[in-house]
């Protein structure tokens, strides 16, 4: 059984350089309710992902569903407003193939973005969290099945999943920016459905701060390629059980939008120095 899927990369790759006028350097996911950063972007021209061969479609209010190409400064970068999830019923394979398209497009730097539920205490809906680690709950993998080499090993390291000198950038353009700057660890889980307490508390002991259905089978398939990787949640909500009350995805789209000042302003400036 062969697999396809770098030719059918490489097809949407070809596309996507047909439609840009310069080959972007750095690849930004932006999560649900925070896509005004693609707004900011200067000479953009944005296609819509029905247009890009073998693209799936976002199906997620929030989730504006084309990738939008301009500059922030003098850097050239790809804006993903919308992304793709498992619990939408693509394959892993399918959620993560743009990563594979912006990697033949020749970009080795991501930054990942998404609404996450806060499950430390010290975490309240509007911070902004920088992801040390993460941990896969989805029970699956975007690497399961036959391996194409010419993207990456079969067996990548996760040691550093979160590039540590991205970090240590954000960190600094974050303290000068005057923006609070959490840190911890991500969970993902499946989805759509939101987490039980008693599911928070059991994440809670696994040692994770922030809990969401995204970000991780793409840091996966990033770091497989030797893409070096940025994470950033935005704290939309407590996880069940951590307040008395319940989860709403209006609510997360609205703290989102709240605190798309603070982080459009921290994507900027790291971006400048990446």
């Amino acid at each position: 059984m062969k697999d396809a899927s770098y030719e059918k990369a490489l097809e949407a790759a070809r596309f996507l350089r047909s439609q840009l006028p310069e080959a972007p350097e750095i690849l930004v996911v932006l999560g649900s309710g925070l896509g005004a950063f693609a707004d900011t972007l200067e000479r953009a021209v944005a296609v819509d992902y029905r247009l890009i061969p073998h693209l799936p479609t976002s199906t997620v209010v929030g989730h504006h569903g084309r990738q939008v190409c301009g500059y922030s400064g003098d850097k050239c970068v790809a804006a993903m407003q919308g992304r793709f999830h498992f619990y939408e019923g693509y394959s892993l394979q399918q959620a993560t193939f743009y990563l594979r398209v912006a990697k033949l497009l020749g970009i080795e730097k991501v930054i990942l973005t998404n609404a996450a539920g806060g499950i430390d205490p010290s975490l309240a809906p509007g911070d902004l969290m920088l992801i040390e680690d993460h941990i896969n709950l989805m029970a699956a993998n975007p690497l399961q099945g036959l391996n194409e080499e010419r993207f990456g090993p079969r067996f990548p390291d996760m040691t550093d999943a979160y590039d540590p000198a991205y970090r240590a950038l954000a960190r600094e353009e974050s303290a000068r920016l005057g923006i609070p700057l959490k840190s911890g660890v991500y969970a993902a889980l499946l989805g759509p459905s939101y987490e039980t307490p008693a599911e928070i508390r059991m994440i809670r002991s696994f040692g994770a701060q922030a809990v969401g259905m995204s970000t991780v089978p793409e840091t996966i398939v990033a770091r497989h390629m030797g893409m070096r990787v940025l994470g950033i949640s935005c704290i939309t909500n407590s996880a069940a059980g951590v307040l008395d009350q319940p989860i709403n995805h209006d609510e997360v789209l609205k703290v989102g939008k709240q605190s798309t000042t603070r982080l459009v302003s921290l994507l900027q400036a790291v971006i400048a120095r990446m």
